[in-house]
């Protein structure tokens, strides 16, 4: 018996090792390349995916956000197809910006019910949704509602805080101390944004001049935040263009750092 009673423990402790070897997967996060879906040509006439993406190193692009998920352990990946909870199902993070319209791609992969639900599903099992449209000239709000709307969110599709030249206080918002999500910032600059009209389960989490600005839910698991701009592009977040009272980068941070916090999946 005592023999036996050995033998167990050992396996235990083996099996206890061998689980604790395993490597602990990294969050990953997902970047949307289907409801945007923009091409132009180069100089030798070959088209190319532009306007909001992962290795987009110029002013329209995500190079500098993907390297503050890069430096907090997260892995970086994009979605090509509508979304399922098949093709969903190792992301944390799902981010969609700027949905095309007819004027940015021929044949724009509108939102529809059934990819909404699929979506709802994901956010309600733990995902974390990302939502960040833009103003009314450059984004689809009609179709895009359709999936905002499940969780509460509704896209005015108007334009604020439109900003004439270098006029940068237009753009500006004051951060009020200890906010919730952008704790380590004091102001920061969006421009020509779509405001929000809320219902429950949504919530403001920023708002201006009466205006909705920035908004979160929470369903099942999950957590959705949403804001009318894509924001975090590089022009704004690389410290060239605008004075450095504007903090940008650390609201990127911040988002960032928030959006990791209500993983559970």
């Amino acid at each position: 018996m005592k023999v036996l009673a050995l033998s167990l423990f050992l396996s235990a402790g083996l099996a206890c090792a061998s689980v604790a070897q395993q490597p602990v997967k990294s969050p990953k996060v997902t970047l949307d390349y289907y409801y945007n879906n923009e091409f132009k040509k180069d100089h030798a006439g070959n088209p190319f995916r532009w306007h909001y993406i992962w290795n987009e190193t110029d002013n329209g692009g995500l190079s500098i956000w993907g390297g503050i998920f890069d430096s907090l352990g997260v892995r970086r990946d994009s979605l090509l197809e509508a979304p399922t909870m098949a093709n969903l199902q190792h992301t944390d993070i799902y981010m969609i910006i700027d949905p095309d319209t007819d004027t940015e791609s021929p044949h724009p992969n509108y939102m529809n019910e059934k990819d909404a639900r699929e979506i709802y599903n994901w956010v309600k099992a733990g995902g974390v949704l990302v939502l960040m449209e833009n103003d009314s000239l450059n984004a689809d709000f009609i179709h895009f509602n359709k999936l905002s709307e499940k969780f509460g969110i509704h896209f005015n599709g108007d334009s604020k805080n439109r900003v004439q030249g270098r006029n940068w206080t237009q753009g500006a918002f004051k951060i009020p101390p200890g906010h919730e999500i952008f704790s380590g910032v004091n102001k920061v600059y969006i421009k020509e944004l779509s405001t929000l009209t809320l219902k429950r389960p949504a919530r403001a989490v920023y708002e201006n001049g009466g205006h909705v600005i920035m908004a979160v839910a929470a369903v099942g698991k999950g957590t959705v935040f949403a804001v009318g701009d894509p924001w975090f592009y590089n022009e704004y977040v690389n410290g060239e263009r605008l004075t450095p009272d504007y903090e940008n980068y650390g609201a990127a941070v911040d988002l960032t750092k928030w959006l990791l916090s209500k993983i559970r999946r």
